[in-house]
């Protein structure tokens, strides 16, 4: 067995390994990335790229539904399933080199292709190679969960690693779990011509603030998505040959639903199997590897970022913890993880998004809190582009600092970072109010949230009294 003894030994290449490695070796610190399975992970082959490929679709082809507010004929799209197949397939592979192998060593990486393990606390065995490394970074991703649910071993399920495998369009989609992922897919599928039904035990997009949740809710069922909460299913059977029935249990007792396909959404568990974490003397918890707030394991020799790291599961964190480990291992500098500007999107139509404190949160934690709101049918764009369901909404402390923003609309995504910016710098709505955006855009519903915070000035009458008073002078 070759003993490889680089500065940097990075486990995974998902969005966070490959971001550190590529990082490293641009500084010239010699770097080995090891890999069981395809490069660029979760995000590339299963997850951000892929879903966000077959939404794009399906958008288009709900746009030729409702062209007939734009006095464009509309008509019902001919959907060619084993064609969208093929384009979220193109996408990915237009994107991969950019993970790839072949970039990666020409970068400087030296790539394994194999398991890794540790053997102890500084020694990782992966393939035909023992590497003993300064740091080592653990950035193995995580899986979707199947839940123990009676008989699901009985059937094909699908989750988002093998969803995008399918050629023909399922005839009706049901879907356990009514989260972002769940949602996402239930509406793409839905507009791409299957028939949907989503079950979920609590209430669907629980997570986030139920004002802003209520508009992507509102709209999935007018389209004819079918959405079941606070529904527990109980047992899963196969129906016919290729059919499964889903047993649920509701306030009106028991009922079942019949579909084609089973998605299960239901949740994501850390990859830790096979890692022998105990060797190198590094903590576990439910959630993923224990990390302090630099991500530094219990072991000193050993950072663990995104998914496994047990926090949000998106792929900017994987990006942002990356970012923040390469402080101590390339200049020895101290960086901190600021969970208050990890902004999080759905991607369903109309987005949702959200950064820092929800109106609820910031309710529970500091008095006098104001909200802020400001509606897309009130702004010129959205009309426009008949785009108009949805709104922006700041909570902001009793002294003007913004705690949060949650966005629900069009474009909600692209106009959420502003508001991480604004918290992560402690700006307040005067800030954000003399920020100049251009007309006309949908990112105007902040600034005028924003506003909206100094309108009980205008009626004040000492300030009105001061206004006449200065008239005085010309």
């Amino acid at each position: 067995m070759e003993t490889l003894r680089p500065d940097i030994c990075v486990i995974g290449a998902g969005s966070a390994g490959l971001s550190v490695a590529a990082a490293a070796a641009a500084f010239g610190v010699q770097v080995v990335l090891v890999e069981k399975g395809r490069m660029g992970g979760d995000c590339l082959n299963y997850g951000c790229v892929p879903s966000k490929a077959l939404i794009a679709a399906g958008r288009q082809a709900q746009a030729m539904r409702e062209a007939a507010r734009f006095g464009i004929a509309p008509v019902e799209p001919e959907v060619d399933f084993r064609q969208v197949h093929g384009h979220v397939h193109d996408v990915i592979a237009a994107i991969a080199p950019n993970d790839s192998v072949e970039r990666f060593t020409a970068l400087g990486v030296q790539v394994i292709q194999a398991e890794a393990r540790f053997a102890d606390r500084r020694t990782v065995v992966a393939g035909e190679f023992e590497i003993r490394a300064r740091r080592f970074v653990v950035a193995t991703g995580s899986r979707p969960v199947i839940p123990p649910i009676e008989g699901i071993g009985t059937i094909d399920v699908l989750t988002n690693e093998t969803i995008f495998d399918l050629t023909r369009r399922p005839g009706h989609l049901v879907v356990i779990g009514g989260g972002p992922i769940g949602v996402e897919l239930a509406q793409a599928h839905r507009r791409l011509g299957s028939d949907v039904t989503i079950i979920e035990g609590t209430r669907a997009l629980g997570r986030e603030d139920p004002e802003i949740a209520g508009f992507a809710l509102r709209a999935l069922r007018e389209e004819g998505v079918a959405i079941r909460e606070a529904a527990t299913v109980t047992r899963v059977e196969r129906r016919g040959k290729t059919g499964v029935r889903v047993h649920v249990e509701t306030a009106d007792g028991a009922e079942t639903v019949d579909g084609t396909h089973l998605l299960v959404a239901a949740g994501r568990a850390p990859n830790v199997e096979g890692l022998d974490l105990a060797k190198a003397r590094i903590a576990l918890s439910d959630k993923g590897i224990k990390v302090n707030d630099r991500l530094r394991t219990a072991n000193r020799r050993v950072y663990a970022i995104g998914d496994v790291a047990g926090g949000p599961q998106f792929t900017h964190v994987a990006g942002y913890h990356a970012s923040l480990i390469l402080r101590p291992l390339l200049f020895r500098l101290s960086a901190r993880v600021d969970t208050s500007i990890i902004p999080r999107v759905t991607y369903c139509d109309p987005e949702l998004a959200q950064v820092g404190l929800t109106e609820a949160e910031a309710m529970a934690v500091h008095k006098g809190v104001r909200i802020l709101r400001w509606p897309l049918s009130e702004n010129d764009r959205a009309q426009a582009e008949r785009r108009t369901a949805g709104l922006a909404k700041l909570i902001v402390s009793s002294r003007g600092r913004v705690l949060g923003a949650s966005i629900v609309g069009a474009n909600a995504g692209e106009m959420i970072g502003l508001y991480g910016l604004a918290i992560g710098k402690g700006m307040g709505v005067k800030d954000l109010a003399s920020w100049l955006p251009p007309y006309p855009t949908m990112g105007e519903i902040g600034k005028r949230a924003a506003i909206a915070y100094f309108a009980g000035v205008t009626r004040k009458p000492l300030v009105r009294a001061l206004i006449r008073f200065m008239r005085i002078f010309g």
